[in-house]
């Protein structure tokens, strides 16, 4: 029936609506690292003259973030501060973190946070009030673009992210206490960047959208002004779905789930631009193991903003991560396929609770709402294509969506 494709859509938006962290979380994380930011550029701060600047990086900037599925956990905000008038021929990874790190236990200090700060193996990280149930990673980083550039220029890679790409701590590095310019790197601009432009023409409609409607309402709102987070496209929709049901899969075996970096990269690829949650969630499930190279045995998923850096290197030295993958890719096709040919709310929370958490899809049916089970309607919603099939014939690699 005509409607029924309407409320597959509205099921897996209501889905994605419980799986949403709240906007003030959004606004929490960048309070909190404005705060830091202020702090390192006060009149006493030994960083001060390094010109600190401090920005999000993680699901907080790609705007992909979930609820914990235990409501007890933390979220985690991740965040870079970046000394941009120093280099790596200044000083040591050990001595950018420990110049840090002296800024960081000052703060803790003044702010009268009671939980001790931790070093994390590339990190400082605070610890808030338990109230605030989040927890924030602080990287330290130096300017590495000009580098970055001519490294992937000599390589004859795409370096048109490559300006923004920064160089990290990490005590695990064997030159972690010498100065030399071998520094781990890193670029989580450039990536947020490349994510965004996957998706960049539905931002942009899907906030002039917003800013009409709350023009038509009289409230004084630009499209300039509008903060990313406040509106959310099928594709970070997407990945949000995918990200939890890969969470409740692996919940048993966390050391085998597929990385979010690795789900999140592959559904920007095989993101075509549709309009709807379905038609996204369809597309990427369909497509998304087609942007996974083959080196001989080795897999291949290039760093869109650093493809020198391979995403999936981990999967030749324990091959069950691989595994892991497909494994999970078979099994949300089949929830998410079972859930679009569903005829009825109950059959559709049924195709994908045990993975998603019946909790959440319960929450999701009274979203929707039902009568006996019966499909309402829903005028607002955007019709859907097709119902999916999602065959098993041979995958031949593409080229990865947004490399030369």
């Amino acid at each position: 029936m005509a409607g029924w494709d309407e409320q597959v859509e509205s099921f897996l938006q209501a889905l994605v609506e419980e799986l949403a962290i709240p906007e003030t979380r959004y606004q929490q994380a960048e309070t909190s690292y404005k705060s830091l930011g202020d702090w390192f550029h006060r009149d006493d701060s030994r960083i001060r003259d390094f010109d600190p600047v401090v920005h999000v990086q993680g699901s907080f900037r790609l705007g992909t973030a979930i609820r914990p599925i235990n409501e007890a956990e933390e979220y985690d905000v991740d965040s870079v501060c970046e000394l941009r008038k120093l280099t790596k021929a200044h000083l040591s990874q050990l001595e950018l973190k420990q110049l840090l790190g002296h800024e960081v236990h000052a703060y803790h200090d003044a702010k009268g946070m009671t939980k001790p700060v931790r070093e994390g193996r590339r990190c400082w990280i605070l610890d808030y009030a338990d109230g605030a149930q989040f927890h924030m990673d602080i990287v330290p980083a130096l300017p590495n673009g000009a580098e970055q550039k001519v490294l992937l220029e000599r390589a004859q890679q795409d370096a048109r992210w490559a300006l923004t790409a920064i160089a990290i701590t990490d005590r695990e590095e064997p030159t972690y206490r010498l100065r030399t310019p071998d520094w781990p790197r890193s670029n989580p601009k450039g990536y947020g960047e490349w994510f965004k432009s996957r998706m960049a023409a539905v931002l942009a409609r899907r906030k002039r959208m917003l800013v009409e409607s709350l023009q038509s309402r009289g409230v004084r709102a630009s499209v300039e002004a509008m903060p990313d987070y406040r509106v959310r496209t099928p594709l970070q929709a997407a990945v949000m779905l995918l990200k939890r049901h890969r969470d409740s899969m692996f919940v048993r075996d966390p050391d085998l789930k597929p990385i979010s970096v690795i789900i999140t990269t592959l559904s920007a690829h095989a993101y075509n631009g549709e309009e709807t949650i379905a038609g996204a969630l369809l597309s990427v499930l369909e497509n998304m193991d087609r942007y996974i190279l083959r080196s001989e045995t080795k897999y291949v998923i290039p760093n869109p903003s650093d493809p020198l850096e391979n995403f999936a290197d981990k999967w030749e030295k324990d091959p069950r991560k691989a595994q892991a993958f497909f494994q999970w890719l078979r099994q949300a096709r089949e929830d998410f396929g079972r859930a679009a040919r569903a005829t009825t709310l109950q059959t559709m929370n049924e195709a994908v609770s045990v993975r998603m958490g019946t909790g959440l899809t319960d929450r999701a049916v009274r979203r929707v709402g039902g009568n006996g089970g019966r499909l309402l309607r829903t005028a607002s919603v955007a019709p859907v294509a097709a119902t999916p099939a999602f065959g098993n014939t041979p995958r031949v690699p593409s080229t990865p969506k947004g490399f030369a």
